[in-house]
């Protein structure tokens, strides 16, 4: 007579708990030793004691449970390999991975390269002191906290063991559905990954609950505190461990460990690629190719200096808008995020539109340039290319586009030109760009006048600001997609990362001038001076934004975590001009490279009140690209059309082919 699965689990603990330590004996087809049932000689006992328990309905998930924790399992039903690895090919992978260990060590004792990021350790530990200082100031709030976690983690143990017992097949589903991290099925359908998952999730909340609930911090030191917590919370999250993530778990059991062999090749792969520092892989570096795969529009570098080179790209159409339109990317990243492949390229359908393109391909900036200030770039970039552009096409006037910090430098040029009664940029299209700094979100934590004191030092030793600095911060914005998604994929799982264009152009970072960033973000993020009248001068002309009558596109992104929306709707109360506001869904690319036939759609408001929470709530949603609705609208700005223009004109003589030399440059070999 078949033994009911209590019975069973009676006799496994009793058979475990009686052998002596270090005996082997199969269970469920898998070989162990007996000392993980150490564990379990309580249960035998409480077996023993209380009969009565020995319900087969209510003990057969918990038999399960016990069976495969016992069989050293918790995802299948077996432990057994299905795949041994090659003792010798070990050996040689473990020698070889000891070699470049001992070589990367002795580069970094050498070198000792100095910790990356914007932030400064220093500063970030004298707000913690002050939170401390407040917490213990008011430990009555802290009681309340400490019993609220309890009954929190005491309300999830009930549930839990509800579950165990087979008394309730809910689970509790929080974190929501959408949370990437958690997506296995077994942190759902698992009891004890469930259980592990939604006490990081209380843990996390309670925690993140008690640093906001702190009253008397200044609201900047609130801010640090509040960010640096949630990039604590998001390494510690059950999903960056080996021990607690089932979907690694269950692959080391699958392959052997072969996994964690190859995701220790890959970190080391990334510290010799970032020379000691982790430089995070995020995509197949070696899948793509300037000039083949991205950044292949045709096209001729027609003018250089020191700062940039000017493209001009061929017409794919017989007759063309008579006014060029010119596009300022910003110089922390290169310009090709707006020419990637041919079905998302910007660039490539502005050209099929009938646009004459011209884009500025800033330098990446060496030692050599530290000296290079801000109206420098405006002086070098957009107004050397508006002289440019005049030789070759024969055409004063332009439409102009400027994406982030180049949209930025737009504004200032056009305060600048404003100044001086010169009208060449008849439009301005603004591309998640940022004029008033009052609220810029998370990067305001990398930036107070300690923080900044550290970095103007580091950067007048190098000359200039080293491109891992950057890319670092921006990560850190989005910590989970940008770095623990990856440290799990590479380092956890093994796996080599997919072939992303996106991503490809995100690890292509550029260093920055040491004078000219230090003006930046003192004078616009630390001191927002941008937005008052006259509150910068560059080349000795006070700026005015509200002089500006220049007719005005504003592109913003709903996602935004580097120019929120809401603070890039404030240029709608700046200028004077005629201006059309429209938010994009997504984030601060993927917002932007956004082709028709995308599903990103966009929100439109003709109206512009005061407060961005007006604007949306009276927009009305368009469930298309954004790009045909600033197509129509620059279309009524373009002067008529006129024959196609080859590039260079008769004036200038093309130096190389699209997309030149100085975005080859690249910050990390």
């Amino acid at each position: 007579m078949r033994k009911e699965p209590a019975t069973r689990l009676l006799h496994l603990v009793q058979t475990l708990a009686a052998e002596p330590v270090g005996t082997k004996f199969a269970v469920a087809g898998a070989r162990l030793t007996s000392s993980p049932a150490r564990q379990f000689r309580r249960v035998a006992c409480h077996i023993r004691a209380n009969p009565g328990i020995l319900c087969a309905k209510r003990w057969r998930n918990a038999s399960s449970i016990c069976t495969s924790m016992l069989t050293g399992s918790l995802v299948t039903n077996s432990i057994l390999p299905k795949k041994v690895m090659d003792p010798i090919q070990l050996s040689l992978s473990l020698g070889e991975i000891a070699v470049r260990s001992h070589r990367l060590m002795v580069d970094f004792l050498i070198r000792r390269p100095e910790l990356g990021g914007l932030g400064d350790p220093a500063g970030i530990g004298q707000a913690f002191l002050q939170l401390t200082a407040k917490m213990i100031a008011d430990p009555m709030s802290i009681a309340q906290m400490q019993l609220e976690l309890w009954t929190d983690h005491m309300k999830l143990w009930q549930r839990t063991t509800e579950r165990l017992f087979d008394l309730t097949g809910k689970s509790d589903q929080r974190p929501a559905a959408t949370d990437r991290r958690f997506q296995h099925p077994a942190w759902t359908e698992h009891v004890l990954f469930n259980y592990i998952k939604q006490s990081y999730v209380i843990s996390a909340e309670a925690i993140l609950s008690a640093v906001n609930r702190v009253n008397g911090l200044n609201p900047k030191t609130a801010h640090k505190v509040d960010f640096y917590t949630r990039q604590f919370v998001d390494a510690m999250s059950p999903s960056n461990f080996l021990a607690t993530n089932p979907e690694v778990l269950q692959t080391t059991i699958e392959t052997g460990g072969e996994n964690l062999l190859r995701g220790l090749t890959n970190l080391l792969d990334d510290l010799e690629r970032g020379r000691g520092q982790l430089a995070v892989t995020m995509t197949d570096l070696k899948a793509f190719r300037l000039g083949e795969n991205v950044g292949a529009t045709p096209g001729k570098v027609i003018f250089q200096n020191e700062l940039m080179q000017l493209i001009q790209y061929a017409p794919s159409t017989t007759e063309v808008k008579r006014r060029p339109l010119v596009i300022v990317p910003p110089w922390i990243n290169k310009f090709y995020v707006l020419d990637l492949r041919p079905e998302n390229s910007f660039i490539k359908w502005a050209v099929d539109q009938g646009h004459t393109v011209f884009v500025i391909s800033w330098v990446n900036p060496d030692r050599r340039l530290a000296h290079k200030r801000f109206e420098d770039y405006m002086l070098e970039g957009p107004l050397a290319a508006l002289a440019a552009i005049e030789a070759a096409s024969g055409e004063r006037e332009v439409n102009v586009i400027g994406y982030c910090l180049g949209g930025t430098l737009l504004a200032v040029t056009l305060g600048y030109l404003t100044a001086q009664n010169d009208d060449r940029i008849r439009t301005a299209t603004y591309l998640v760009t940022l004029v008033d700094f009052t609220d810029v979100g998370d990067m305001a934590v990398f930036i107070d006048e300690e923080q900044l004191a550290v970095l103007e030092k580091r950067m007048r030793r190098r000359g200039y600001l080293e491109a891992h600095d950057m890319a670092i911060a921006f990560n850190m914005l989005r910590a989970n997609d940008l770095i623990w998604s990856f440290v799990i994929s590479n380092y956890l799982l093994g796996k080599q990362p997919i072939p992303f264009d996106l991503l490809y152009w995100n690890a292509d970072s550029t260093r920055m001038p040491a004078a000219m960033h230090s003006f930046y973000l003192r004078n616009m993020y630390h001191e927002n001076r941008l937005a008052i009248p006259g509150g910068i001068s560059l080349a000795g002309v006070p700026i005015d934004l509200r002089r500006i009558e220049t007719p005005t596109f504003i592109l913003s992104t709903r996602e935004d975590h580097i120019a929120p929306w809401q603070s890039t709707y404030a240029a709608t109360q700046l200028y004077q001009g005629p201006i059309k506001f429209v938010l994009a869904d997504s984030g601060h690319i993927a917002g932007i490279i956004s082709p028709p036939g995308s599903r990103y759609g966009h929100w439109q408001n003709t109206n512009l009140p005061k407060t961005p929470a007006e604007w949306f709530e009276a927009a009305s949603l368009v469930q298309t690209s954004w790009w045909p609705t600033w197509e129509e609208w620059i279309s009524g700005h373009s002067g008529g059309s006129v024959k196609a223009r080859e590039p260079g004109g008769r004036l200038l003589q093309p130096i190389e082919d699209a997309p030149g030399s100085y975005v080859r440059a690249r910050a990390v070999n």
